[in-house]
């Protein structure tokens, strides 16, 4: 997505946002095997880990097909799949978190 946030800046706020608790899930079809941090099969302190494995090349943007303002960011890293987007700053909405 041009001109959106770039994959460092992406990053470092989902980072901040894991460890302050300043983060939500986004009620979905299949919430139970798509978002494993909301059912607490994964902890933040585990999607921090697979973030900070993440490079330039595991991370992709698009606008969300809902509302197109709104810039979803997806990782993918080590067979995980971490979509996301950003309300504020640091608040962050997960979509998926899952293998």
């Amino acid at each position: 997505m041009k001109g959106g946030l770039g994959f460092r800046e992406a990053r470092r706020r989902l980072i901040r946002a894991l460890e302050t608790g300043a983060y939500q899930h986004e009620a979905r079809a299949a919430i139970d095997t798509k978002n494993l941090l909301h059912t607490g099969q994964v902890s933040a302190f585990d999607v921090i880990e697979i973030v900070r494995r993440c490079r330039g090349q595991n991370h992709v943007s698009s606008p969300h097909h809902l509302v197109p303002e709104v810039e979803v960011h997806v990782l993918r890293r080590d067979g995980w799949y971490v979509k996301f987007y950003f309300l504020g700053d640091p608040d962050a909405v997960f979509i998926s978190v899952h293998r």
